[in-house]
């Protein structure tokens, strides 16, 4: 008996059916209006990105919000297939996608056939409010997690030229949907030497990285601040000698978050 492969079927998924999509479609409006007097104090101003992302959701996937009429040459079978929002972290299937063709990017055409690890690196939660009000030092937890890393596998195998491979996500949520900032970081188990010579790495040291990583990050912080307070004291007139004692407060609480 000869196998025949049968054909697939599109089926569209209607997320208008899923319990997620009723619950932003009911409430969506109702959180925005009320969100500068129930939330901003605590959390701050709501990011247009907010609005935009839950508005394309409840369009996306939905014919009468417009499609595109696909067509076979072969068998001129044809069938309609709605516009998606491609929004990122929030739209189940948009994500599934991108999570999908990102992996088989990294995979094929980014990561070196060698031994990698998975490696997370998180804040702790008296500093996550820094994080949430000022989206932009986001970026320093990305550089701060890669340089913790480089700078232990150099000084581990003695070569200042080595480098170690990594691709880090950054998220921001955690299981119960809170405000959650980490990386997830995929890490060659080794480093490559200035003459392009792979070196395995002998020991982990989980330890090591960790405290690189939080000397990192404060100093990070102090810097952001101090830079922060001097231009405050311009914009006031005051010079850069202003507010020391609000600055001494804020190096000291960073100092101990850390």
């Amino acid at each position: 008996m000869v196998a025949t492969r049968v054909p697939g079927i599109y089926r569209p998924r209607h997320p208008e059916r899923t319990a997620f999509y009723r619950l932003i479609s009911r409430h969506l409006d109702r959180y925005v209006g009320t969100y500068e007097e129930r939330f901003e104090p605590r959390y701050g101003p709501l990011r247009g990105v907010v609005v935009r992302t839950g508005e394309a959701y409840l369009e996306c996937g939905r014919l009468q919000n417009g499609f595109a009429r696909i067509r076979c040459p072969r068998c001129r079978g044809e069938h309609l297939l709605a516009f998606s929002c491609q929004t990122r972290n929030f739209c189940p299937s948009c994500q599934a996608k991108r999570a999908a063709l990102l992996g088989e990017k990294v995979v094929g055409e980014v990561v070196a056939p060698v031994a990698h690890r998975h490696v997370v690196f998180t804040v702790p939660k008296a500093l996550r409010g820094l994080f949430e009000r000022e989206r932009r030092l986001l970026g320093l937890l990305s550089r701060s997690a890669y340089e913790s890393v480089r700078r232990t596998w150099a000084t581990g195998f003695g070569e200042r030229g080595a480098v170690p491979g990594m691709v880090a996500s950054i998220q921001t949520f955690g299981s119960y949907a809170n405000f959650h900032p980490h990386i997830h970081a995929l890490v060659t188990n080794g480093v490559v030497t200035g003459e392009g010579e792979w070196l395995p790495l002998p020991e982990w040291t989980p330890g090591v990285i960790e405290e690189v990583f939080r000397r990192l990050v404060v100093r990070g912080l102090e810097l952001d601040a101090l830079e922060w307070m001097h231009a405050l004291g311009r914009v006031r007139g005051a010079g850069r000698g202003c507010c020391g004692g609000s600055w001494r407060w804020i190096r000291s609480s960073v100092r101990a978050a850390g």
